[in-house]
């Protein structure tokens, strides 16, 4: 089912709850029920609803990367010649095998791929780096280095 189909699924109520669990996933469900206008059980239901359709999915935290420095933010943009199969399989395997890796795109335009990269310093990057290009034969790497993130992790508008 494709996403037109599946946002046609998402009534008011569904948006509101989606809504509030991206500001805070944590909230109590008394807390949620009572900002959406249901009764508890009526909530969960909503909820679990929303998770097997696949729509939600999951919960997890935002960190500060600050605090836990790792305030480097690297975009790497990937060409490559190589476009079979098997290459990309292994490419795949090979870049979810770098933790420091938080985002990996196929992407269209001048480049094939596009990587975040979120690590301490430029020593820890360049060891993603060497790390990336050890296995797999790359056209072209291109490193932008973000100096300030103006807007990140915004929440879906429903």
């Amino acid at each position: 089912m494709d996403g037109w189909d599946m946002r046609d699924k998402i009534d008011r109520i569904d948006a509101k709850i989606l809504t509030e669990l991206q500001k805070d996933a944590s909230q109590s469900q008394r807390d949620l029920a009572d900002k959406v206008g249901l009764s508890q059980n009526a909530c969960w239901r909503r909820i679990k609803q929303l998770q097997e359709s696949g729509i939600l999915q999951g919960q997890a935290a935002r960190i500060d990367r600050e605090a836990i420095g790792r305030g480097l933010v690297v975009f790497a943009m990937i060409r490559t010649r190589n476009h079979s199969a098997d290459w990309l399989k292994r490419f795949r395997a090979h870049v979810t095998s770098i933790p420091d890796i938080t985002d990996f795109y196929r992407i269209g335009g001048d480049y094939d791929y596009m990587l975040k990269i979120v690590t301490t310093d430029m020593k820890s990057y360049d060891e993603v780096y060497q790390r990336l290009i050890e296995k797999l034969e790359l056209e072209n790497v291109t490193s932008y280095f973000a100096m300030e993130a103006i807007l990140e992790n915004r929440p879906l508008e429903i």
